[in-house]
């Protein structure tokens, strides 16, 4: 009815101009210089903060039902970033290994490490970044949210119902950051992690993140042996002990690295630990010395 009416009025308007009709007190005919200007249409923005009951891979309009963090809830956005330049300017979201995504993914671990006090991949917890849909992009959306997600560990990926937010969820003494292990050995390779109190009988202990060079995934995996050594870096600086040609007498290494599709998208954040296999450790060897990590 709309569109009708405003036919109308504009054919009647013309009929009085060819008419040489004179304007009505008041009107000058000019029906747009006073009239104040549309604003500009603005497009949906999901909120970070908030809470949502299930994991997405796409950030749907549709789909948006976050609830209060309090309550029970799978995955929590703690940040929600906006692509530019030419990560913008493409036709369509980007897709798994693009720039645009590395773009965001290093955002959201940047912004999620901030959230959490400490490097997010040091914990129990999963990082996704979800893009708008493909129509939404087509309409001019251009965020991404970082959501992340509690999982039940190293080896397992599922994601677990939780309550209360991660921001500071990984300050020290957290039950979610990684600790102490025993691994799971089948000829001499790590099945799993089977985490344990550092104050109970153990063989394995997290140390810290190595981040990879940007190489690709074949080459990490060709040159896993500098992975390796920069883990043992680590383990000295962790257990205060030096870091010379005596580090792998005192402790081997295991490594934890990202999947290849999450390599590709620009994760290359590389756990690591340290492993006695002929000693057991009762304590953690966070600043011990050499009294704790002896040269065998």
């Amino acid at each position: 009815m709309r569109r009708w009416w405003a036919a109308v009025a504009a054919g009647a308007v013309t009929v009085l101009a060819l008419g040489g009709c004179s304007a009505p007190a008041g009107v000058d005919r000019d029906l747009t210089d006073e009239w104040p200007a549309f604003a500009a249409p603005v497009g949906f923005v999901p909120e970070a903060d908030v809470c949502h009951p299930t994991v997405a891979d796409v950030g749907y309009l549709s789909g948006y039902q976050p609830v209060d963090c309090a309550t029970a809830h799978r995955v929590e956005t703690l940040h929600v970033g906006t692509l530019t330049g030419p990560d913008a300017g493409r036709s369509a979201p980007p897709r798994a290994g693009s720039a645009g995504i590395r773009t965001a993914h290093a955002e959201c671990a940047r912004q999620v490490t901030r959230a959490v006090g400490a490097d997010w991949r040091s914990g129990r917890l999963q990082l996704s970044v979800v893009f708008p849909s493909a129509l939404a992009w087509s309409g001019g959306a251009r965020w991404y949210r970082c959501d992340v997600a509690e999982v039940n560990g190293l080896d397992e990926g599922n994601v677990t119902s939780r309550t209360g937010s991660l921001r500071g969820a990984l300050k020290p003494g957290s039950p979610l950051a990684l600790a102490c292990f025993n691994p799971k050995l089948s000829k001499d390779e790590v099945q799993a992690m089977r985490p344990v109190a550092c104050t109970t009988r153990h063989h394995a202990e997290f140390v810290g993140i190595y981040q990879a060079p940007d190489i690709s995934y074949a080459e990490f995996q060709r040159t896993s042996l500098r992975a390796h050594k920069a883990c043992r870096g680590l383990i000295a600086k962790y257990a205060e002990v030096p870091n010379d040609g005596n580090m792998q007498y005192r402790a081997g290494t295991i490594i934890y690295h990202p999947f290849e599709q999450q390599w590709r998208d620009g994760d290359r954040g590389v756990q690591c630990f340290l492993w006695v296999s002929e000693r057991t450790l009762t304590r953690s060897v966070r600043g011990a010395g050499g009294k704790a990590l002896p040269i065998t």
